[in-house]
């Protein structure tokens, strides 16, 4: 069910970026694609290293991260997953993700701060929860959703000033002024359409890589505390980052409070998130 309505939410972006190149024209539409086509092959090749170079991440080894690299293996081991490569990223930020177009080619990164932060059993919550993305196949899902969203963006801004410079010339001044008004509200409303659907396909797959991580621990309170250390910290030592990447790392690297802002968040609300893995919004008890 995960997988139609993912295949759904990803179709449905690349229709509205076809949709918006079909207001030039057939030759707007073929453009369009062709740039969702360009955006995707370099989405499923090189997406995960850029990722890790734009968080300076170094691989190591097991005798570098035995304790990680020895949760991960056993982890695998259960999921039949190869073993993917292992990186840290220098920051005292507590966060990790995973990222790779594939299990064969899966990379997990997690930062020094997440590392001095959890014990050993929330350390595996979490190594657990990313080696339910890479199962899942939730990165090249996520890559190729925020990909398309910012490839509507894009087009949206061309279409834009193409309608603009385009109304200078000539042409009565009652097309031009159509023309602009239907060019504004592609400009705005387009990227939101995108960005929520991205944000939908973001948000479920948490959930579901939640519940597998929960699933190959045995242990869902272990990942519910994790989860809990992570948001408290992650406020007081934020990681940077930015919206292309957000939706990779285990909390959201940028702060966005649980009001309207939060709507806009490539997480589920961190109570939510422990309340499904637990039945209450906190470890600690009702609050």
């Amino acid at each position: 069910m995960n997988t139609l309505k993912t295949a759904f939410l990803l179709t449905l972006l690349t229709l509205l970026l076809v949709l918006i190149g079909s207001h030039w024209g057939e030759n707007g539409a073929i453009f369009a694609f062709a740039i969702a086509a360009a955006m995707n092959f370099f989405s499923y090749f090189y997406s995960d290293k850029l990722a890790l170079a734009m968080y300076r991440a170094q691989p190591v080894t097991r005798e570098q991260l035995p304790r990680a690299y020895e949760v991960v293996e056993r982890m695998t081991g259960r999921l039949g997953l190869p073993m993917p490569k292992m990186y840290v990223i220098p920051t005292e930020a507590p966060n990790a993700f995973a990222t790779g177009r594939n299990p064969q080619h899966a990379s997990v990164a997690v930062t020094h701060g997440i590392l001095q932060l959890l014990n050993d059993d929330e350390l595996e919550g979490v190594l657990a929860h990313e080696l339910g993305h890479v199962r899942n196949r939730d990165i090249l899902t996520s890559s190729i959703a925020a990909t398309l969203a910012g490839a509507i963006t894009l087009l949206a801004r061309m279409g834009w000033w193409a309608e603009m410079f385009g109304g200078v010339g000539g042409g009565g001044g009652d097309r031009r002024r159509g023309g602009g008004i239907s060019a504004l509200f592609m400009l705005i409303l387009a990227p939101i359409a995108a960005m929520m659907i991205q944000l939908w396909v973001s948000r479920t797959r948490e959930y579901e890589a939640d519940a597998t991580g929960a699933h190959i621990t045995g242990n869902p309170y272990a990942l519910a505390s994790a989860l809990e250390k992570l948001d408290a910290y992650s406020k007081r030592v934020p990681m940077p980052g930015t919206a292309s990447t957000a939706h990779m790392f285990i909390v959201q690297p940028l702060l966005a409070r649980e009001d309207f802002a939060g709507l806009f968040s490539t997480h589920p609300p961190i109570r939510k998130r422990i309340e499904r893995l637990i039945g209450r919004p906190s470890v600690y008890g009702p609050q």
